[in-house]
């Protein structure tokens, strides 16, 4: 069984291409554009893993961090996406359980990497 991504993000490109390399890359993948569409898709979807991106409507990235850790998201891994790089919101982002914090602009094949690294240390 393939194991379950779920990508956060308003930039259709983005989400768009992410999805495109993981899902070539055997995962199963799911798209939220915003932060209450996420938790919904979080608990219907139960994903391994989740791309967050921290700019994004309605719930910001920071406060889908902290309400996926607080409720059954405690095992899922969280990989936060960001334009904001200062030192102060990648510490915030890690204090509310991310589990890796990359800042924009990144390479996505060099974050399918990461997320490869990422799940195979989950249990």
């Amino acid at each position: 069984m393939a194991q379950r991504i779920l990508i956060v993000d308003d930039e259709p490109n983005i989400a768009a291409s992410l999805e495109f390399l993981l899902e070539r890359g055997g995962y199963e993948v799911r798209i939220a554009r915003d932060g209450e569409e996420a938790l919904a898709e979080a608990e219907r979807f139960a994903p391994q893993l989740v791309l967050l991106d921290v700019m994004i409507p309605r719930l910001d990235g920071y406060e889908v961090c902290q309400r996926l850790r607080q409720g059954r998201g405690q095992g899922m891994k969280i990989v936060m996406l960001t334009a904001r790089g200062r030192e102060v919101d990648m510490e915030k982002g890690r204090a509310l359980g991310a589990d890796l914090y990359v800042t924009k602009p990144y390479s996505t094949r060099e974050l399918v990497e990461r997320v490869k690294e990422l799940l195979a240390q989950a249990p």
